[in-house]
């Protein structure tokens, strides 16, 4: 069955995506936390996300079944790893082919270190992979590089109470996405166990996780998208509701580079009302905190012949897709370059400015593709090859996109 889904130009736009999603960052963390607490009183989360991932943690973490398929999550693949290694279960953890080219290694090589019993069985450092139970605590510390992937970290630091001694994760070389571990490390102070930060450790004591109330906010880099719309079109006011300005979510800077892209943001009765303002002509920005928000800021940049100087991509190269490749891929349609330069990427608008009429864009199964070229409909008819994809993480993007008046026809 065909599952494209073409976006008609729509040069203004004007309303309030009412399906924004709540955080599926916070959203998991907060699901696993709450399953190791253990408590007979669960804690209240309330706004949990309805995005795929955080359904499918949901559904999974306390599954009685022996494999577990994750799909596509890599969230969930590597905090159940970690889950089911110190809750002593033996589970089989699988996903999808593409899933099975993303690297476990690191954390897989940390968790046998403490104590773990963990095999692969397919490709040596890749899913699938066996948990086989935890027989005790061998090691207080590991080491683990930081700028791969800040949820092998966040892993380890949620299972680390649950250890006799306690853990000290020492982080080795730059680490990309301090926010998400700061996160996972407000979220632990929530229920009950405070970690220790230094510049280049994180200590966890030992110690039990308590119950709690917490109503998750809303997602910051399914926000991004509007900030997106609203830079890239003729005429925009988009109202965003839920949304926190002091939010434990590091893709809240989406702010400050959107407004050297043209959105103005003005915060009033608990709702952010984003409007139209002058861009600047060049952008430098350092994507280490913040990769998610590639796929949104690239765009805006190329169809608005803004040059842009990027660092800190390198972990968009083992997401869903290749994102690297995928936005060199795409952005090429409308006429612009990126090009890598030793860790650093150059975007290069088209020369002589002038957009294609229509674009057909491949989502590469990766949701952020698909949002994060969305915007560009604000300029030009659109065509996705899978309109499911969004599924993942925010699952009312094109009835929202409808609501503030963009044409889509599936």
């Amino acid at each position: 069955m065909n599952s494209s889904i073409r976006i008609q130009k729509t040069s203004k736009i004007s309303g309030t995506p009412f399906q924004l999603p709540s955080s599926k960052s916070i959203s998991n963390r907060a699901l696993v936390l709450n399953a190791l607490s253990g408590n007979s009183t669960p804690s209240v989360l309330r706004n949990l996300s309805e995005a795929r991932d955080t359904k499918l943690m949901q559904a999974l973490i306390n599954s009685p079944e022996t494999t577990i398929n994750v799909l596509d999550a890599g969230t969930t693949m590597r905090f159940l790893t970690a889950f089911f290694a110190i809750t002593n279960q033996h589970k089989i953890l699988t996903g999808t082919d593409r899933m099975k080219q993303r690297p476990i290694k690191l954390l897989v090589d940390a968790l046998r270190e403490i104590g773990a019993a963990i095999d692969y069985l397919e490709i040596e450092g890749f899913p699938s992979i066996e948990v086989k139970g935890f027989a005790g605590q061998k090691a207080k510390s590991v080491q683990i590089p930081g700028n791969v992937s800040s949820q092998y970290i966040s892993a380890l630091m949620m299972i680390a109470p649950k250890l006799a001694e306690g853990l000290t994760i020492e982080l080795a070389g730059n680490v990309g996405s301090w926010p998400y571990i700061k996160m996972t490390g407000s979220l632990m102070a929530q229920f009950g166990v405070a970690c220790e930060f230094e510049s280049d450790s994180i200590k966890i004591p030992t110690g039990s996780f308590t119950s709690t109330e917490l109503t998750i906010e809303a997602d910051w880099s399914a926000a991004s998208y509007w900030f997106a719309f609203v830079a890239l079109a003729k005429e925009a006011r988009i109202t965003l509701k839920n949304v926190s300005m002091q939010s434990l979510q590091g893709d809240r800077v989406i702010v400050e580079a959107m407004e050297k892209l043209g959105v103005q943001s003005a915060y009033e009765n608990n709702s952010l009302i984003l409007t139209k303002k002058s861009s600047a002509s060049s952008i430098e920005w350092d994507f280490k905190d913040c990769p998610d928000l590639a796929q949104t800021i690239l765009p805006v940049c190329a169809a608005k012949n803004i040059r842009g100087v990027f660092t800190g991509l390198e972990s968009l190269r083992i997401k869903e897709t290749d994102r690297i490749a995928a936005l060199q891929n795409e952005l090429a349609k409308i006429g612009a370059a990126v090009i890598e330069k030793e860790n650093t990427w150059v975007l290069i608008p088209s020369v002589d400015n002038i957009l294609p009429a229509k674009a057909d864009f491949a989502t590469y199964h990766d949701h952020r593709m698909a949002m994060g070229l969305a915007p560009l409909a604000t300029l030009m008819d659109v065509t996705f090859d899978d309109a499911t994809v969004i599924n993942k993480s925010y699952p009312g993007f094109w009835q929202d996109c409808e609501s503030v008046g963009i044409k889509t026809e599936q």
